[in-house]
């Protein structure tokens, strides 16, 4: 659609070409469009997100999962900040947050965050 008034804005930067936070897990990932019927505008999708291989991960250590914990609590407490919970799930090759706690006593792996 050549006159698609959100693309103008995106191309006149009034809406950011990447809307997510620099904390998200789609910081950086890039925006696409896929195109619909020909009178219809096309739909803005996130084009699919690359984990870094699991060998390539720096560990902090890891912590042992206490009946009351939620990916959120974890990472708030190793990180100070709630959102990050996804760092969590990607080191520990989980889908599902909730994976990550379903099981008390067991032990996650906590990846380092590299600053910057």
């Amino acid at each position: 659609m050549l006159n698609d008034p959100v693309q103008m804005l995106i191309d006149a930067g009034a809406i950011p070409q990447n809307p997510f936070d620099a904390a998200s897990r789609y910081s950086g990932v890039p925006l696409a469009l896929l195109p619909q019927a020909p009178d219809m505008p096309p739909v803005a999708y996130v084009r699919r997100r690359f984990m870094s291989p699991l060998h390539e991960m720096a560990l902090a250590g890891r912590v042992s999962i206490s009946s009351s914990d939620r990916p959120d609590l974890i990472a708030h407490r190793v990180y100070g900040e709630p959102l990050a919970w996804w760092r969590i799930a990607d080191a520990n090759t989980v889908t599902d947050p909730f994976e990550l706690t379903d099981t008390p006593g067991a032990r996650i792996a906590i990846p380092i965050v590299n600053a910057g």
